[in-house]
Formats: structure tokens, C-alpha cells, sequence
């Protein structure tokens, strides 16, 4: 397995885990027992894995879902500088 990114934030985690399953992607958090162990105070982050031959798409189906998603928020963010398209 090879890891995506690491994270303390299980909403992160779980929002990259459904995008890659929407791609047919299997992918698996790691550290999540060891998390727990602790505490679930977020000092231990968890680890998104998947198989080394599909790091490549997963990497890439990711980095597009994030900017999608950055510029869904900026384009709804009253707070934000008007964005043009």
C-alpha cells in the first residue's frame, strides 16, 4: 500500500475515500485503531492508502476534486473576493 496524505481531520479523510470510491478506487485509512487508542484527541493523524498501481490516478483524481471543491466554496463564500469565471 502507498500513502495518499495523512490527516487528523476524519471528514478530509472521508470526503478522499468517496471520491476514490466514486473512481473505483479501494482505498484504506490506517492508524485509525491507533487514533482511537489515544484518545481521539487528533495528536496520532491517519494514514489514506491505496495500491501502489493506482497511486498515480489517485493522486491526480484528488488533486482535481480539491480544486473543484476550492472553487465551489470561493464562488459561494460571501466573505470571498468576487471570483470570475
Amino acid at each position: 500500500m502507498i500513502e495518499l496524505f495523512r490527516s487528523n481531520d476524519p471528514i478530509e479523510l472521508s470526503w478522499a475515500q468517496s471520491v476514490l470510491a466514486d473512481e473505483g478506487i479501494a482505498s484504506h485509512i490506517f492508524d485509525y485503531h491507533a487514533s482511537i487508542l489515544e484518545g481521539s484527541i487528533g495528536a496520532l493523524p491517519r494514514r489514506l492508502m491505496v495500491d501502489p498501481q493506482e497511486e498515480s490516478r489517485a493522486k491526480y483524481i484528488l488533486d482535481i476534486a480539491r480544486r473543484e471543491l476550492d472553487a465551489h466554496n470561493a464562488r459561494h463564500d460571501p466573505d470571498a473576493e468576487e471570483v470570475q469565471d
